[in-house]
């Protein structure tokens, strides 16, 4: 069982930046794929960034240019580092790691953008 603890989020004025933590109780090494999702109220959970096979990075395309997921394996750790924030932006971002072809997530963190 792998338990996954997000932090970083909070609010934060359009243009300003944020970088998203997600710490996992076990390793990440042989990860299937990474990433992180956003869920708007009375919207759908979409994907925002991923990291596949170690390699493969997606982006969705609203986030292109601004948002940049990476990993630590080291400390176990998948960010997100949010750029250029904007009002759209907001929702709850939670953390997903696959391990084992097997989906966890995390509880989530809030991200507000407004002035």
């Amino acid at each position: 069982q792998v338990q996954l603890v997000e932090s970083g989020g909070g609010l934060v004025q359009p243009g300003g930046s944020l970088r998203l933590s997600c710490a996992a109780s076990g390793s990440i090494f042989r990860a299937n794929a990474m990433g992180w999702y956003r869920q708007a109220p009375g919207k759908q959970r979409d994907m925002v960034a991923r990291i596949a096979s170690g390699i493969t990075t997606n982006y969705a395309d609203s986030v292109k240019g601004r948002f940049t997921i990476s990993r630590d394996n080291a400390k176990n750790t998948v960010y997100l580092q949010m750029n250029d924030l904007k009002p759209e932006d907001t929702a709850v971002y939670y953390c997903n790691i696959i391990i084992n072809y097997i989906n966890y997530w995390g509880q989530g963190t809030q991200v507000t953008v407004s002035s």
